[in-house]
């Protein structure tokens, strides 16, 4: 009997016709609109030290956000063969983590500083498809479309900024010939957690004159923030809370009357509720220490207090 290997399936699958999943979908974009070989050997086109400077510079203040982020995430998943990547919206590597005995592999590999895992370059990829299809995913071995990217599994997630657009993803692959399905769900779960805490403390720096209302409604695309300037006029909305209030999916967003997208009842305004829940949750997190609520906030100690004296919130 013939043996079907990697490229043999992946043209067999996409030649199908047939709807096929979502994995097959990104294969068929691989094959036939990228015009990419399943058995294509070099590895990633890496970009100059110059270059990365550049895309890094362009992002302003996410990187140095999305640093303390990536040293936490690694430090739970560093010491079972995996490293962590971040790259810009075309996928190209800007920082990365990984152990000094996985270094030379994850080089080789191409899992490096500068190199393009765009899906256009590299085919469905976890990188490359997770920028694709703005979602969480995740590619393990056989699943990757070109064949010398089987021995790896990665998981992904996508990172949208401060305007609601696709502003990075965040990556984390293991070079581990035994790691399983189920422990890659598992890494998973925790990348996905890192890239929404990425995210909120991006939009909380890009809006530091605003107050940040939460809604306490938990979103599994992220964080429902709204920036709240002193006229009371939404100026910011993180990209789930444009989905709930019906604010658009990205770009700019044009100010808009804080009550006119929340409402009113006939005691207080559903922004007032919502910034007293975060208030109180923030306060209750910190055990009562006022300071450090603030601190966690972003906000200072005497705006904190006259928050709490306008919103019924006792001191003491």
């Amino acid at each position: 009997m013939k043996r079907i290997n990697h490229a043999d399936n992946i043209i067999s699958a996409v030649e199908s016709g047939s709807v096929g999943s979502r994995l097959t979908a990104s294969w068929r974009r691989s094959l036939n609109k990228h015009g990419l070989d399943p058995t294509l050997s070099h590895a990633p086109r890496r970009f100059e030290s110059a270059e990365i400077n550049d895309r890094r510079d362009s992002m302003g203040s996410f990187m140095t956000v999305a640093t303390p982020k990536l040293d936490q995430l690694f430090q739970m998943v560093g010491q079972t063969g995996c490293c962590v990547l971040l790259t810009d919206r075309e996928g190209v590597v800007l920082d990365l983590r990984s152990s000094d005995g996985d270094a030379a592999t994850f080089e080789k590999w191409g899992l490096w500083y500068g190199a393009d895992w765009s899906e256009e370059a590299e085919g469905t990829n976890g990188i490359g498809t997770c920028i694709a299809e703005a979602r969480q995913i995740t590619i393990h071995r056989n699943e990757h479309f070109l064949s010398r990217n089987t021995a790896m599994s990665c998981m992904d997630a996508p990172i949208f900024g401060p305007d609601g657009e696709l502003i990075a993803a965040l990556d984390v692959s293991s070079c581990r010939a035994d790691q399983t399905e189920s422990y890659s769900r598992l890494i998973s779960g925790v990348v996905a957690q890192t890239a929404k805490q990425i995210e909120t403390e991006a939009f909380r720096a890009a809006f530091p004159k605003a107050r940040i209302v939460t809604s306490p409604e938990e979103r599994p695309e992220g964080a429902v923030l709204l920036a709240v300037d002193s006229d009371d006029l939404i100026v910011g909305a993180t990209r789930a809370a444009r989905r709930v209030f019906g604010l658009g999916q990205g770009g700019a967003l044009t100010p808009r009357p804080a009550s006119d997208i929340l409402g009113r009842d006939t005691t207080a305004s559903a922004l007032e509720r919502a910034e007293r829940a975060a208030l109180k949750r923030a306060i209750a997190r910190s055990g009562g220490n006022l300071s450090a609520a603030a601190r966690a906030l972003g906000i200072g100690r005497a705006t904190l207090y006259r928050r709490m004296g306008r919103l019924g919130i006792d001191v003491a």
